[in-house]
């Protein structure tokens, strides 16, 4: 059972996609700070505030001596919104990705047409010429 088990590991395709997630991740990470760092400020001008601080408060809470507040409940679009362009942005740049990856690839031939065998009426004429010998 593990030697099955290591050969299926070691096949190319497992060990590719291991390589490309742990790839993707990092990618992640760049694009999370570029969206954290640069697209949300600008964003967040628009706004006047920032722009993960975006919420939509349905109940209150109340602030404590410390200045925090608790107990409110609130509907946080601002963080929803930023991680919705940051998966739009890994989603356009790993789609720029695969249509390079599918343009460099070798075009194959089309495979070359079988020789066309001869037709039922040269077959039969075939016949009928043997038939008469």
């Amino acid at each position: 059972m593990l030697k099955e088990f290591k050969e299926f590991a070691m096949k190319g395709n497992l060990v590719d996609i291991a390589v490309a997630f742990v790839m993707g991740a990092a990618f992640n990470k760049v694009v999370t700070s570029f969206t954290a760092g640069i697209v949300s400020p600008l964003i967040g001008m628009i706004f006047n505030s920032d722009f993960n601080d975006l919420k939509y408060v349905i109940t209150p809470g109340t602030a404590n001596e410390a200045g925090e507040v608790t107990g409110e409940i609130a509907v946080l679009y601002g963080a929803f919104l930023t991680s919705l362009i940051d998966f739009i942005i890994v989603a356009f740049v790993m789609f720029m990705i695969i249509k390079g990856i599918n343009r460099m690839k070798k075009k194959e031939e089309p495979a070359p047409a079988a020789p066309a065998g001869p037709t039922q009426e040269e077959l039969l004429i075939q016949i009928r010429d043997l038939l008469k010998k």
